[in-house]
């Protein structure tokens, strides 16, 4: 089956059980903010240079100062693909799968790899207007997804 075939399905988000996340000092304030359904930006106490994922030093400066910035949450796609075929059985039930790279409103260019969940296939493109929407999984983590901005 390919995306073309596919226009009118609906985007879904993977598996819960198939999310790992793992944190450190350097990622943990992020995920504790996902938690509360904030969205924030890992912005360097230096320079100002946005960083995703956050790191141990500012790519630019290499300062080690984090800020965490709230983010509205909003974005735009800068690309995505459409997965179409379960990799694994359990899969399956979560085709069509859309991971995007999204280009995150007041955070410097910074992107984010996520997914677009509950859009028609054939509604998504570059450039599209998304806004973030949250999972609370059931081992305490909530994952940030984005979903198409109306109109």
């Amino acid at each position: 089956m390919s995306a073309n075939s596919m226009p009118d399905a609906v985007s879904k988000a993977p598996p819960q059980e198939m999310v790992r996340i793992t944190t450190d000092q350097w990622t943990q304030p992020f995920w504790d903010a996902t938690k509360e359904h904030r969205l924030v930006g890992a912005q360097c106490g230096d320079c100002g240079k946005f960083r995703v994922p956050p790191s141990p030093m500012c790519p630019k400066c290499h300062s080690q100062r984090i800020d965490w910035v709230p983010l509205s949450g909003k974005g735009t796609i800068y690309t995505y693909t459409i997965i179409t075929r379960a990799m694994f059985p359990s899969m399956e039930p979560h085709i069509p799968y859309v991971p995007a790279v999204i280009s995150l409103e007041g955070a410097g260019g910074t992107r984010l790899v996520s997914n677009i969940v509950g859009a028609r296939v054939g509604d998504i493109a570059i450039g599209g207007k998304v806004r973030v929407i949250w999972e609370d999984h059931a081992d305490g983590k909530t994952v940030p997804h984005f979903a198409l901005e109306p109109g």
